[in-house]
């Protein structure tokens, strides 16, 4: 893995918000997939981590973000917990893989990652969290990647050119997305390998 990708490991996440400001707006949900490889060379979610999270004191939450997600911020089984809490127990699994794998640092996959990257690291801030596991601004985008490979951006139509399966119902769900987008993902990467685009031993 730490050949792969230079020292990194690239670990899937997605937020749902309250909005579209990291600075102002609530952090909803977190989710992240952690990866492995397997002795070919190719990824593959190793597990995935969900966190419903409570809005930080202040936070602002536009009704147009809970209507395009979902969210029932008083549903009474949310059970959602502290940005501090969910953060703290995703480093410690990301924290877990970089030993294991020989990383250095992992990097943030996501779908426009720019959007995730930006809520992650503000949450950092207000927690304090001294060692974000995370590179601070690099990222690997499958917005992007999905382009590249499949000529679709928009991560359902990305998957359905993947062959991925993908049910519009369960989209913008934090668990959902970031699965999906690791399919993508690994997907693309592991595709890429077996066309004989990387080679652990060049």
């Amino acid at each position: 893995m730490a050949r792969r990708f230079r020292g990194y490991l690239p670990v899937v996440i997605d937020v749902e918000t309250g909005g579209f400001n990291s600075a102002t707006d609530a952090l909803l949900e977190i989710a992240a997939v952690i990866p492995a490889m397997d002795d070919e060379g190719l990824l593959y979610a190793e597990h995935t981590l969900f966190y419903r999270v409570e809005p930080f004191a202040g936070a602002n939450i536009e009704q147009a973000a809970l209507d395009f997600t979902g969210i029932k911020l008083d549903h009474p089984l949310r059970m959602a917990v502290s940005e501090e809490r969910a953060l703290g127990e995703i480093f410690k699994s990301v924290r877990k893989s970089l030993k294991a794998s020989g990383c250095k640092r992992a990097i943030l996959v996501g779908h426009n990652s720019h959007f995730d990257l930006g809520f992650l690291n503000a949450a950092v801030q207000r927690c304090g969290i001294k060692r974000n596991p995370f590179h601070p601004f690099s990222s690997f985008d499958t917005a992007t990647l999905g382009g590249l490979a499949y000529g679709q951006t928009v991560l359902a139509k990305a998957c359905e050119a993947a062959a991925i399966d993908f049910d519009t119902r369960e989209a913008h769900n934090a668990r959902y997305d970031t699965e999906k987008t690791a399919e993508l993902f690994f997907g693309i990467v592991n595709r890429w390998k077996e066309m004989g685009g990387w080679d652990e031993f060049a």
